[in-house]
């Protein structure tokens, strides 16, 4: 398809507000996206731009979703909305052919029901009964413009958070579709998936294609948008070229983050004790909690090597070398350590040895001295705080104060279990929401800010953070950074896995690079 036929997609929304909801989610916004244009809206947590991304997606559709005032136009059909009851209904099968939509959690882009990449690329294509040939080749030109070549055979459940966001995108172009929104495409990616990325984002629109980026970070390559809409709480405060709206008011006031910033700058170092009267961590054995003294190792892995093998969940692909071979590495108390590395290296599952998740095949993992061999997983997580790199996977109670307390009573007992949740909630910025929110009503940003304090609350030794930056904008940023080097002052050994290497240089004493299953200073 040319350019000069490819559609063009506009929408003004004076209104949409959720069902059950009294205030609107967006309002007073529009947007235009022209063929092969590249468009940023830019926002911090919560300022509506995944709504946005959904609505201009058909994800979220007038009268299903909420009530919706305003106007959508595709491919020079116009549909208008009042909010009522006899609105038009857009096709949805229909509108994702023009409109593809990466969310900014990309699993759920995925099928999850297809064993292997190549699969899940072809799923799409196969239910619109596209030809077996021609599925196949468009299957290998994806992988190849997306990075996944050398993995069409795996298993999407053992992606990493990177890789799992390059099929994402994969799944979405594949279909060519007219129009394509990326809400934080380059999250969790490593600097040579960022790139890939970026060029394919560049190659789709000098073959036409409208892209809108919906994004918390005024990055490279937001910079090569032709036109950037500020969202602050529903509302364009400010629109332009990025010459034009570089330094504004409203881009400062909305929390989007700007190159050159870099929150919670600190030693990175073992401090004095804050002296709250609550120790740093629990013991290993009873679940008792004990000071631990300044400048002791708190976690240490002796010679750890670890390969997934045929148990690995639906593997189809043949039992890989080793993940990690013959790791030594040792954190003290009180020092804030970074480690860095390929998407697929191996960093999440070095991380899942800490707390006994994952089991060594060969060496040992002590935890204030101590092997955790044959030590139950809950018992080992009193002394070790694992944040998940996403953070659906450890969020499932009915309030945000109920989540962050959960398991504490049998620790601290009932009185010290809300005290030691509000105090984590405090640090995290979430007081507000801690009695009147669902978790899952939270922006995607603040899930991952609620899932530190539940890790948080508990004062581990150890606190294992699995790319804490992800989805952040300035603010949240601005709490993770006093977080982290609070809980550093109190004595807790942090490490932290991450792609951002601005926010590990600002932060970590150490940044230690894994790749090719070793661990070696950078």
């Amino acid at each position: 398809m040319t350019s000069a036929t490819r559609t063009a997609l506009r929408v003004r929304i004076d209104s949409f507000t959720f069902h059950g909801e009294s205030q609107p989610a967006l309002g007073n916004a529009a947007l235009q996206v022209t063929p092969g244009s590249l468009t940023a809206v830019l926002g911090g947590s919560g300022s509506g731009k995944s709504t946005l991304g959904k609505l201009l997606a058909g994800w979220l559709r007038a009268g299903h979703a909420g009530e919706f005032r305003g106007s959508m136009e595709l491919d020079g059909t116009r549909l208008e909305f009042h909010g009522a009851p006899d609105d038009p209904r857009i096709d949805p099968a229909e509108w994702s052919r023009r409109v593809a939509y990466v969310p900014q959690d990309a699993a759920a882009m995925l099928s999850t029901v297809r064993a292997t990449v190549a699969e899940e690329l072809a799923f799409g294509l196969e239910n619109r009964a596209t030809p077996r040939m021609s599925m196949l080749r468009a299957v290998e030109r994806t992988a190849a413009r997306t990075g996944l070549s050398g993995l069409l055979d795996r298993d999407p459940a053992t992606l990493s958070g990177g890789e799992l966001r390059r099929l994402a995108v994969g799944c979405a172009v594949i279909a060519e579709p007219d129009i394509l929104v990326l809400d934080e495409p380059l999250a969790s990616l490593d600097g040579a998936g960022a790139a890939q990325i970026e060029a394919l984002v560049r190659s789709l629109c000098r073959d036409g294609t409208g892209v809108v980026l919906l994004s918390q970070a005024a990055d490279r390559l937001a910079g090569e948008a032709t036109h950037w809409t500020v969202l602050d709480a529903g509302t364009v405060t400010a629109a332009g070229t990025p010459a034009q709206l570089a330094g504004v008011a409203e881009l400062e006031r909305s929390g989007v983050l700007v190159p050159g910033f870099a929150a919670g700058a600190g030693p990175g170092r073992a401090l004095p004790h804050a002296g709250s009267g609550i120790p740093a961590a629990a013991a290993l054995d009873t679940g008792a909690v004990d000071a631990r003294p300044a400048d002791t190792v708190a976690l240490e892995l002796c010679r750890v090597g670890f390969g997934y093998g045929r148990h690995a969940p639906r593997r189809v692909d043949p039992a890989p070398a080793l993940v990690l071979r013959d790791v030594d590495f040792a954190v003290r108390s009180g020092e804030i350590v970074a480690v860095t590395g390929p998407n697929g290296a191996g960093k999440s599952t070095l991380l899942r040895h800490f707390n006994g998740l994952l089991r060594p095949s060969e060496g040992d993992v002590r935890v204030c001295g101590r092997s955790i061999a044959g030590v139950p997983v809950g018992t080992v997580a009193a002394s070790v705080g694992l944040l998940f790199q996403h953070p659906r996977d450890q969020l499932f109670e009915r309030t945000v104060l109920r989540e962050a307390a959960f398991g504490l009573r049998q620790l601290v007992g009932k009185a010290g279990a809300e005290g030691r949740a509000r105090a984590a909630l405090a640090a995290v910025g979430l007081s507000a929401a801690a009695e009147s929110l669902h978790p899952a009503e939270l922006p995607a940003s603040q899930q991952r800010l609620l899932a530190l304090a539940t890790v948080l609350a508990r004062e581990p030794a150890v606190l294992a953070l699995d790319e804490p930056t992800v989805g952040l904008d300035r603010t949240g940023l601005e709490h993770l950074g006093r977080a982290v080097n609070a809980a550093a002052a109190r004595g807790t050994a942090v490490v932290m896995v991450t792609h951002d290497l601005a926010y590990a240089r600002a932060t970590a004493r150490r940044i230690l690079r894994l790749d090719a299953g070793s661990l070696r200073e950078v």
